[in-house]
C-alpha cells in the first residue's frame, strides 16, 4: 500500500543518503578497526565481556559490587543517521527504535537514552526538529527506556539517533559469536526495507508496510529467543542480511546455508529491486560478501535483497523463535562463510 505524503518539505532529499545504507562499508570500516580491537585497560571488577572483536552489535561490560541477586551487565550502543523517510515524526520513531535494536540483540533491557541531533538551523525549521525528538521520545517510551536529554549540533546534513544503555545477564547474552553447527537461523522481520526507503526518496511514495516493519521494536522477538535458550543473535541493518549473517558465521566459526525461497520479503521488495531502487550501500555490501559467499543459483534481484542495507530491521537468530521463519541453518565451517540454496 502506497500514499504520496501532503508534506511539500521532503527531509529526504536533505540527505546525501538514507538510514543505515549510510554506513561506512563494512570492509573500509573492518580496515579501519582492525588494529584498535584491544580495549583500554579495565579495572579487575569492571570486565569488558563483549567489545570490538567480532563486530558485535553493542558493547557490553561487567558491572562491579553487586550484592545478593542475579549478576548484572551493562549494554552500551549509540546509532544514528541521515533521515529514511520525509516524515518527521516517524525518522524519529524509526531512529530510535534502531539504536534501542542494539540492545535488544544483545539479550539486554535499554534503561536510558540520550539524543543525538544534528541540525540545519539555517535550514530546516526546529518545528521539524521538535517533531523527530517527539518521535524518538514515544518509541522509547514504549519500549519502558528513559530519555535523558542528549547532544545537538549544527550541521548541514539532518541526523538523529540515540546512544543507550541497557542492562544483560552475563550469563545469558546474545552474542554473534555463540553459533554452533546443527542450529537452525530465524530471521524476524521482512527484508526489502532498504529499496523501499530507496523509492520513498526517488518518488515521493510512502510505503506503510515500511515504516510499520522500522518502528517495530525488537524487544518480544529478543525476550522469545532468551527463553527459548538461545545464545546466538544478531540484528540486520545496514551492512544487509548476508553481510551480518557473514559476520555472525566468521565469529562463530560455522557456514551459514540459507534457504532463499524462505526469507520472508515486504510487499513490493522485490518489484522496487526490479525498477532499479538500489541504494549505493546496498550494491557495497554485496560486493564484500562475494568473497565469503556461494551464491548457488541465485539471481541478481536476489542477491541484492539479499544484501540490501535495512535500517531497524530484524533479528537473526541462531535458533527458533516462535513465529518468525526459519531461512536456514548453521553447519560446520566450510569453504565460505555464507551458502545460498
Amino acid at each position: 500500500m502506497t500514499t504520496v505524503p501532503e508534506t511539500p518539505l521532503r527531509l529526504t532529499q536533505f540527505a546525501h543518503g538514507g538510514g543505515c545504507a549510510c554506513k561506512i562499508p563494512p570492509g573500509e570500516l573492518e580496515d579501519v578497526l582492525g588494529s584498535l580491537t584491544a580495549s583500554a585497560p579495565a579495572t579487575g571488577d569492571t570486565p569488558l565481556l563483549v567489545g570490538l572483536a567480532t563486530g558485535d552489535d553493542a558493547a557490553v561490560v561487567a558491572l562491579p559490587g553487586q550484592g545478593p541477586g542475579p549478576a548484572r551487565a551493562m549494554v552500551s550502543t549509540a546509532d544514528f543517521f541521515t533521515p529514511v523517510v520525509d516524515d518527521p515524526y516517524d525518522w524519529g520513531r524509526i531512529a530510535a527504535a534502531n539504536a534501542l535494536s542494539d540492545v535488544y540483540a544483545m539479550g539486554g533491557t535499554p534503561v536510558l537514552a540520550v539524543n543525538l541531533l544534528a541540525w540545519p538551523r539555517g535550514v530546516l525549521p526546529f518545528d521539524l526538529a521538535r517533531e523527530v525528538l517527539r518521535g524518538g521520545l514515544d518509541i522509547a517510551t514504549e519500549a519502558g527506556c528513559h530519555v535523558g536529554g542528549g547532544h545537538s549540533v549544527d550541521d548541514p546534513e539532518p541526523k538523529y539517533g540515540m546512544a543507550v544503555t541497557g542492562l544483560a545477564d552475563p550469563g545469558r547474552l546474545l552474542r554473534n559469536d555463540a553459533g554452533r553447527p546443527g542450529v537452525p537461523l530465524s530471521l524476524t522481520k521482512p527484508l526489502g526495507l532498504g529499496v523501499l526507503n530507496n523509492r520513498h526518496k526517488a518518488t515521493g511514495e510512502r510505503f506503510e508496510q515500511a515504516v510499520a516493519t522500522m518502528v517495530a521494536l525488537n524487544r518480544d522477538a529478543a525476550a522469545a529467543a532468551l527463553d527459548a535458550g538461545v545464545r546466538c543473535a544478531t540484528d540486520v541493518t545496514g551492512f544487509g542480511f548476508l553481510g551480518h549473517l557473514h559476520k555472525l558465521a566468521r565469529a562463530s566459526g560455522v557456514t551459514a546455508v540459507v534457504d532463499t525461497a524462505a526469507v520472508p520479503l515486504l510487499d513490493g521488495a522485490r518489484e522496487a529491486v526490479r525498477e532499479g531502487y538500489v541504494s549505493g550501500g546496498t550494491r557495497r555490501n554485496l560486493d564484500w560478501v562475494a568473497p565469503f559467499t556461494d551464491f548457488g543459483g541465485s539471481d541478481t534481484d536476489t542477491r541484492l535483497l539479499l544484501a540490501d542495507a535495512q535500517t531497524s530491521g530484524g533479528l537473526l537468530v541462531a535458533g527458533e523463535v516462535p513465529g518468525a521463519p526459519v531461512v536456514g541453518e548453521l553447519v560446520p565451517r566450510g569453504t565460505h562463510s555464507v551458502v545460498l540454496k
